[in-house]
């Protein structure tokens, strides 16, 4: 792809259409569900047994993983660039900062779904789910977030 050419909702939609367990999280989710966000960059949370199957998705759009399958499962992390750039935590359950787990399966279970294409339908998070994700790392930035998510919640009365 050239340039300033990437085709967001064709990435969604490869994605979706994948069958790899990913959920969209990051500031994407949170403009997804309606907070006047920007960003730059593409945030997933990945079933660790679905990495080919999400690396294959996106390759038509030229994005190169940094890592193998292998090293992103024991390292639990990895970012797919070229103009774009994405980072993709993979793991099954990831413990936010004060010691509470939050599991993959049970987001997605409860995850809105966005039809991005026809037959192609992408999950984000519920609101309370990612303020959640939030709070993994709870930088400076992520409590920023979390207000506006807070603010977000009570609006659509989630």
């Amino acid at each position: 792809m050239e340039a300033g050419a990437f085709d967001e909702r064709a990435f969604y939609a490869a994605i979706a259409r994948s069958g790899a367990r990913a959920l969209l999280i990051g500031r994407r989710a949170m403009a997804a569900l309606g907070a006047p966000m920007g960003t730059y960059d593409y945030d997933f949370w990945l079933h660790p047994d679905d990495i080919d199957l999400f690396n294959e998705a996106v390759e038509p759009f030229d994005l190169v993983p940094n890592r193998t399958a292998a090293e992103a499962r024991a390292v639990g992390r990895y970012v797919l660039e070229n103009d774009e750039r994405v980072d993709v935590l993979v793991a099954r359950q990831v413990s936010t900062v004060d010691g509470v787990p939050v599991r993959l399966d049970d987001l997605l279970g409860r995850a809105h779904r966005f039809e991005v294409a026809e037959g192609a339908v992408l999950a984000v998070p519920r609101v309370s789910d990612l303020i959640a994700t939030k709070q993994f790392a709870a930088r400076a930035k992520d409590l920023e977030d979390i207000r506006l998510l807070l603010a977000l919640r009570q609006e659509i009365g989630e």
